[in-house]
């Protein structure tokens, strides 16, 4: 829940959300992340746990509070760096260029019928 938190507020997009951007299921969101979106991913979860050691937050809704804090650091760096590149960093490619079978199994197909 706090994770989400976490990535909500720096990518708009909560885990499950990403993921679906990202055209994964089951795998693991981090193993299909860009390094710079990784780096945005720790980041968050460092400052949380930095402000957690803090404001030592106590509860759900303080936690959560302190989590889109954290979150909050990586959507400036976030922020600040796409402006400078001029484009956004999120990708909705996954780094593990992972097929599932059906996908798989069409691209199979469409090049069998392609005229030899």
């Amino acid at each position: 829940m706090l994770t989400n938190e976490i990535y909500k507020e720096w990518s708009g997009m909560k885990a499950n959300e990403y993921k679906d951007y990202k055209g994964i299921r089951k795998e693991s969101l981090r193993d299909n992340m860009s390094d710079i979106e990784i780096a945005l991913t720790d980041l968050g979860e460092i400052a949380t746990r930095e402000l957690a050691k803090e404001y030592k937050p106590y509860g759900l809704k303080q936690n959560k509070v302190i989590a889109k804090m954290g979150g909050n650091v990586s959507k400036v760096a976030r922020d600040n760096l796409e402006q400078k590149l001029g484009k956004t960093i999120i990708s909705n490619q996954n780094n593990l260029k992972y097929q599932y079978l059906e996908e798989k199994k069409k691209i199979e197909n469409n090049i069998n019928k392609k005229p030899k």
